[in-house]
Order: structure tokens, then sequence, then C-alpha cells
């Protein structure tokens, strides 16, 4: 945690003993037992600024650079830094300001390269790009070093958000092949026509596989600040072209658009086979895919495919399940059962958490969590928590546990895939089209004919 280090020499410390430790104020900062609790938003804007002889503890530097976006804009903290930091170095003496300038310069661009590379999302906005490019004319007057590595840091950032520009444009293009409906899709009698899962791949590990590819590219994508951006006020005064011109959640919004495919896609390939063994077939395949998913600590598909097989026109499939050995996918629902807070699933993550970090295979690193969860959390810790205190202080408290969350993510997205690519199966898994609501259910009738009144009226609806 944060050192209480007291930059001005003038603040004096006023300590009060409680019974579960020190707490003490700097000024406007106030810390227990060494951490930091509360402080106002300009003395923790302040304590970000480097100096000659200061610099912010690491864990402060990412846990304000995440939660700051909840009180201003990044663009208006970046300015704001950027002029403190000239500003402290200021004595009237040209000649002495240039030296303290360049002593301060590598300190700068150390805090500018920790922005720039755990939030580069941020520096979409064009002003954020000026003010970069601002600090980078004015470190080259100070520190030819320092201005080499501005334009080092500047030329990484350019290549993370062109990354970011090509996933997304390829994103949006999967999703539009796989929006094209065939005529194949609407009729069930024709679906002889449409290849189904085990025809392009019969190995639920292969396939288990291919989804983690899945699920950690499209993490490697989520910036940490999306999911603070998710609560941060709008400002309806802002115009449409600065921050807030992009959607700045798209990478978690198009990550949960991908789980959602994927428990669509479960119920398509359920409904769609004609003979009820072919349907119980995939079922079993299914069920061995979510224990492999389970195995490798993809809980995020694991679930996708229980909420698929759980959805009402493949739940109501009764003769065909009647075919399936039910035991182990009640033995994977009982892992994933939302009852005390989901106790059994955040029991399953801790262990893959554990082995995680000991692990000695790149396998083993995985951990990709239940994603919705994982929203879930954060905005219930945003809700439930006070941002600003009584005194007007913003509560660090809350920041700290924030951080900490999203930080434990941030670990879990960085871990490259080990296995293999198979190109065939990975196209399948993202285009081929998937039914509707409407569909599923008019395949599950097709499959099963209606058993009550409710049915018969709800499938002559759909017809």
């Amino acid at each position: 945690m944060l050192e209480p280090s007291c930059r001005n020499n003038s603040i004096t410390a006023k300590g009060r003993i409680y019974p579960h430790g020190v707490t003490a104020s700097y000024g406007e900062m106030c810390y227990h037992d060494n951490s930091l609790v509360s402080a106002s938003l300009e003395a923790l804007i302040q304590h970000l600024v480097p100096t000659v002889d200061y610099y912010p503890d690491r864990s402060y530097v990412f846990t304000f650079l995440l939660s700051s976006r909840l009180f201003l804009h990044p663009y208006e903290l970046m300015t704001r830094v950027c002029h403190l930091c000239v500003e402290q170095q200021r004595s009237g003496d040209a000649l002495l300001d240039k030296i303290r300038f360049r002593e301060v310069a590598p300190k700068l661009v150390q805090l500018l390269t920790e922005w720039t590379e755990t939030f580069p999302y941020d520096f979409r906005d064009e002003r954020m790009m000026r003010c970069l490019k601002d600090m980078t004319h004015h470190v080259a007057r100070g520190d030819e070093y320092s201005w080499r590595a501005m334009q080092q840091m500047t030329q990484r950032l350019i290549k993370r958000l062109s990354a970011l520009g090509q996933y997304e444009e390829a994103v949006a293009a999967l999703n539009t092949v796989a929006m094209e409906r065939p005529a194949s899709l609407k009729s069930k009698q024709a679906s002889g026509q449409r290849s189904d899962v085990m025809s392009v791949c019969e190995d639920a590990f292969i396939l288990a596989q291919q989804l983690t590819h899945i699920e950690l590219d499209r993490l490697s994508f989520i910036g940490p600040e999306e999911f603070i951006q998710t609560f941060a006020m709008k400002d309806p005064l802002e115009n449409h072209k600065g921050f807030f011109r992009k959607r700045k959640t798209s990478n978690l919004e198009a990550y949960i658009n991908w789980f959602n495919r994927l428990s669509y896609l479960v119920a398509t390939e359920i409904c769609m086979p004609v003979k009820k063994k072919h349907r119980a077939r995939i079922i079993e395949f299914f069920i061995d895919v979510a224990q492999e998913c389970f195995n490798i600590g993809n809980f995020n598909s694991l679930m996708a495919i229980i909420t698929g097989m759980n959805m009402s026109p493949v739940s109501r499939l009764k003769k065909t399940w009647s075919k399936v050995n039910t035991d182990k996918f009640e033995i994977l629902e009982h892992q994933m059962d939302p009852s005390s807070n989901f106790s059994n699933y955040r029991t399953a993550l801790r262990g893959a958490t554990q082995r995680s970090e000991t692990a000695h295979s790149s396998q083993e690193k995985i951990v990709i969590p239940f994603f919705s969860l994982l929203i879930k959390d954060i905005y219930f810790l945003n809700e439930g928590c006070a941002s600003r205190l009584p005194n007007g202080h913003i509560n660090f408290e809350k920041l700290w546990e924030l951080a900490k969350q999203v930080s434990e993510f941030l670990v879990w997205r960085q871990v490259i895939c080990p296995f293999d690519r198979d190109r065939r199966v990975l196209q399948y898994l993202v285009t081929t089209p998937v039914f509707s609501e409407d569909e599923l259910h008019l395949a599950s009738y097709e499959s099963e004919g209606p058993e009550n009144n409710m049915e018969k009226d709800s499938r002559r609806s759909l017809r």
C-alpha cells in the first residue's frame, strides 16, 4: 500500500490513536495504518505529480488513474498534472528552471509511460494526444534522453491504438457475417445443408481450447478503465468530438455479446438436428466441452454453455434429454449455481487463481472469470459505497477496492493462449449464424411437439 510520504515539510502530521491502529492527517490527506483512506481531489492530483525527489507509489498511480474518471475527465487530469509538473520547477531564473526541469523530466516521462501503457484508450481523445505532443516539445527543450523516451512511448501508444482499431473492425466484420442468415437456418427440414459443430470439430478438448482462444483474444482488448467508465457521469455539455465521441465501453460490451452468442450457438446446435439421437449426441458433446472449459479455467465459456443448455427451447426437449447421461452436467451446474452469491463458483475461481499464481506452464496460468458476475461485483462495490465522504473528501478506501478487483482482471487478461489455433473451428464459432429466440422456440416445437395449450398457442403465434 501507499506510504504516507509528506512532500511539504511545512505540513505537520496530526495523529490520533484508534483501537485498530493509527490515523494520521497530512494536510488534506488522511491515512490509517500507513494506508491512504481519504483526501481532497486537489491533494490527490498533487500527489500524482512527480518532483525531483519524489515519485508516487505505483499502486497509487494505477488506483488514481483508474478511478479519477469518476470525478474528472482524463484530459482534465492530464492537463493539470502536466501544468503542475512544469510550474513547480519555475523559480524566475530561466537557467535554473531549465536545470530543475531536466531533473524532473525522467520522472514525468515515467508517469506518462505508466499512463499510456495501462490506459492507452484514454488517448483516443485527440486532446490527450495534443497534450502528449505539447509535453514532448517541452521535454525536448530540457532533456534529450527524456525526449527520446517520450518519442518511443508515443510510438508504442500509436501501435496499441492501431491494433485496437483493427480488432474493432474485425469484430464488426465477423458480426456482419454472422448476421447474414441463410435460408437453411430458417427451415429445420433444410438443416441438412448446414454443417453442425461436430462435423467441424469432434474433439471436446480442442473445441474448449478454441473457445479459450476467443475468450483470451477478446479479454486482451478490454481496457481496465472500461469497468469504471460504466459508472462515470456523462457531462451533457461535453461536445461530441471529445472524450465521449467513441463508446468508451465498446470492448467490454463486445465481450458480453460474445457470451450471448455462444449461449445461442449452443441452443441452436441442439435444436437444429431432426433426429432425437443426434440432438442427444450434441448435448453430450457440449457437456464434455463444458467440462474441459472448467478444467482449463475458462469459466466464461463454461457458463455460456450451461446458459445455452438451460434455455427453455432446449430444456423442454424431455425426450431428447432422456437419452442423455446428465450426471456430469449436474455437477457442472452445481459448480456455477447462483445460490449464496455464486459461492461454489467463487471457491473454484480462487482455486484457479492460486494455481495460476504458482503455475509452471502457460496452460496453468489461464483464468477466465465468469465476466458478467465480475462486472456485477464491481458495479455493486461502486453503488454500495459512497465515492465522497461527508467532508467532501474522496473515499480512497473504495478506490483501493475497485483497483484491487480490476488489477486482478489485468493479470488474467495478459495470459497468452498456449493452444494451437484451428482456423476452421474458430471461424465456425464466431461466424456461423445462430437462431433468434423465436426461431429457437419454433425449431424446438418441430423437434418435440407442444405439450400443453400454452405451448400450442406459442407455436401458432410464432408461425
